[in-house]
């Protein structure tokens, strides 16, 4: 029996790149080369307790009497976040929850789902991140799936509990006065009431946590993320100046990455960080910067969109410019026109970060890169290697071929819950999409693999169509699918959400992708709709537009 070795030039690489991750980690301020002290002990919160947990148990000896959260019911110090989060996690065992248990959590932003998430760490729990705009089907499958022993929810799902066993335990994370609960259902305040608040013995390894992908169709997968190594934080400060021992507005939901990771690296930063009033409300976001003088956003696209819609009057009662510096967004492409106006707004704070649930962080887009070329997802910080490879899988080296996007990175998941996992080629795993590099390096999306539509034997990828469309003044949003046709095998089908300003003029709409783009990608179908159908992390869902009835035009 042989073993197989790592050669000498995959071990330099490595260490490198370390080098190179630590450099990005004290340039970030995530600490201080003069307090190793600091730094070692922080690297073993996160290896007792998990990253969520171990950034709060760190910053609660550094930082104890700093705010860490603000929500509608005030704020919380690092101090008390620690100490409220160990009495609830003793709570929790007094419940019959232990090592290796599985917990759902089924909450908005605020201090029930950081205590949750914080408590599961402390005792080893792993915790299944539930997406809030589940349906019932979904979240049974979950929730069976993931052989969850109990759920922590807020008392706005009680109806979607109804789906799931009775036997079930539940512990309410925040309680509506309209949604008339129980007095007898426990909440995280009874829970821990009594209970000591002194530091816990770490479990014997981290409980971890499952984040679900963000699927638009069918029972999303789980990705489990049980270890989390501390250089995954270099990834993001390598590209990305983010705040420290400042504030950030977290309008991303923390059930998902985009919110996850950024809520855990504000902590580690010993930044505050203030939510939304539980649902995303775009000029409330722009009062927070302004009232708190946020120096941080985290938002899913969308959020972007809505926010610029607003009203110009609405607009010029805040000047965002005065505080804030980075603009943090992830999650999904952002149309072209909404990173010029964001730029034009917001001032050069935007940061798009392309990344996906399983492969974590990819590319980052810096606002210089975003202002030349608004359709770039930028290029992978440090210790991330992006290659293309074509559909024989043989490796594309030339600028401006289309070919699959995989991702080296040791950060990533290995395999989802259920035992599969994704496609490898040459240790590089698959991203599921599509893309280019140009001649500068830059990488560019061109669509997800299995979005790609075949129409009279020509092969379209949506997204080319719709940044053209969404650039149009008169179009806010625009979708492309491919829908069953007779003579072309799929024919395209453009649905729009038209300005103010708008003729919904069909013939004009087409003739005007006729004039831009190959004949094969003008829509036979225009539609025009108030809103497109998305997920709660703001994913378009394509199979209604797909599915709808239309007459033709």
């Amino acid at each position: 029996m042989s073993l197989a070795l790592p050669s000498a030039g995959t071990v330099l690489r490595k260490a490198g790149d370390t080098a190179l991750s630590v450099n990005a980690m004290v340039r970030g301020g995530l600490f201080n080369p003069l307090r190793p002290d600091h730094a070692v002990r922080s690297a073993l919160n996160v290896l007792k307790f998990g990253p969520f947990a171990g950034a709060v148990v760190h910053a609660a000896n550094t930082n104890p009497k700093s705010a860490a959260i603000v929500d509608e019911r005030g704020e919380l110090t690092f101090e008390q976040l620690d100490q409220q989060s160990n009495a609830f996690a003793r709570g929790l065992a007094a419940q019959g929850l232990g090592p290796g248990d599985v917990i759902g959590v089924l909450a908005r932003d605020h201090r029930g789902m950081v205590l949750s998430l914080v408590a599961a760490g402390k005792l080893g729990v792993r915790a299944v991140l539930m997406n809030t705009g589940f349906a019932k089907p979904q979240f049974t499958d979950v929730a069976a799936r993931e052989k969850v022993k109990a759920v922590l929810h807020d008392s706005e799902f009680f109806d979607l509990m109804s789906a799931i066993p009775a036997e079930i335990p539940r512990i309410l994370t925040w309680v509506d006065e309209k949604d008339n609960a129980d007095p007898s259902i426990p909440t995280i305040d009874s829970v821990a009431a009594g209970q000591s608040t002194a530091p816990l013995t770490p479990p014997e390894k981290p409980g971890g946590m499952v984040i679900l992908t963000s699927g638009t169709t069918g029972t999303p997968k789980g990705a489990p993320r049980d270890k989390v190594s501390p250089f995954i934080t270099a990834q993001f400060l390598d590209r990305i100046p983010l705040p420290r021992n400042s504030t950030v507005v977290m309008a991303a939901p923390i059930f998902h990455a985009t919110g996850l990771s950024q809520f855990t690296l504000s902590i580690a930063l010993g930044n505050r960080v203030v939510f939304q009033q539980r649902r995303f409300d775009p000029e409330g976001t722009l009062a927070n910067i302004q009232k708190y003088r946020a120096q941080g956003l985290t938002v899913v696209p969308t959020m972007l969109q809505r926010i610029l819609d607003l009203p110009e009057e609405t607009l010029a009662k805040y000047d965002p410019k005065q505080t804030l510096k980075v603009i943090f967004a992830a999650g999904s492409a952002i149309p072209p026109d909404v990173v010029t106006r964001t730029l034009d707004y917001f001032g050069e704070t935007l940061y798009n970060v392309y990344g996906s649930t399983e492969c974590a962080v990819m590319t980052v887009a810096t606002p210089p890169e975003l202002r030349k070329a608004p359709t770039t997802a930028g290029k992978p910080p440090v210790g991330i290697r992006v290659a293309l490879y074509d559909e024989n899988r043989k490796r594309i080296t030339a600028p401006n071929v289309t070919g699959t996007i995989f991702i080296e990175n040791g950060h990533s998941f290995k395999q989802y819950t259920d035992g599969r996992t994704k496609e490898y080629v040459d240790g590089f795993m698959s991203s599921g999409d599509v893309g280019h590099f140009d001649t500068d390096g830059l990488l560019f999306i061109d669509g997800r693999d299995d979005d790609m539509i075949i129409s009279g034997g020509e092969n379209v990828f949506p997204q080319e169509v719709e940044n053209l469309l969404s650039n149009r003044q008169d179009i806010l949003e625009a979708a492309v699918v491919g829908v069953d046709d007779r003579d072309f095998g799929k024919r395209l089908r453009a649905i729009v959400v038209p300005g103010p300003d708008s003729k919904r003029d069909v013939q004009e709409i087409k003739d005007y992708v006729k004039e831009n783009l190959a004949r094969y990608k003008v829509p036979r179908e225009v539609i025009f709709l108030d809103e497109l159908p998305r997920n709660a992390t703001g994913k378009l869902l394509r199979k209604p537009l797909i599915e709808m009835e239309v007459t033709e035009n």
